[in-house]
């Protein structure tokens, strides 16, 4: 695979549910003790429904299938996500990239304190934690942080 024939693309509806797998996937390879507040079926729903049609969600698609999703919400990645196949071979690289032309003012996200290799990858990228919780107000109830990006 060379890294220039993944796409990143706006997302439609008909990749809902391939967004929607690909988090699946992921949240359940990097974070095998954390518990999913949904089943597949209502995370599914969730993509389809309120996700891909009403956020900024954009995929990272290698011929047809994708690989990858990332979700802003204005200055907040709210979700970043890669197929547990396609980590550590630039894709996340290049969605922090769009995210902050996206976000040129800065950009925030939160991710769970267990999640070390996601903490590392913000953390090589600029992102600086600034807020630590004991998961009260997420679903999972997982102790989170959270990271704040400025440019320059």
């Amino acid at each position: 695979m060379n890294l220039d024939d993944v796409v990143l693309r706006r997302a439609t509806g008909p990749d809902a549910r391939s967004v929607a797998d690909v988090w699946l996937r992921s949240y359940d390879a990097a974070l095998p003790g954390v518990r999913r507040a949904h089943s597949d079926d209502e995370i599914r729903a969730y993509f389809r429904d309120v996700v891909v049609p009403g956020r900024e969600t954009w995929v990272a698609a290698l011929e047809g299938t994708v690989v990858g999703m990332m979700v802003l919400d204005g200055r907040l990645v709210s979700q970043l996500y890669l197929d547990p196949e396609w980590r550590g071979r630039g894709i996340g690289d290049r969605f922090v990239a769009l995210a902050k032309e996206r976000g040129a003012d800065g950009l925030e996200l939160w991710t769970f304190q267990v999640n070390g290799p996601a903490r590392r990858f913000y953390e090589r990228h600029g992102f600086v934690a600034v807020e630590y919780t004991d998961g009260r107000d997420n679903e999972e109830r997982e102790p989170d942080v959270r990271y704040v990006w400025r440019p320059e």
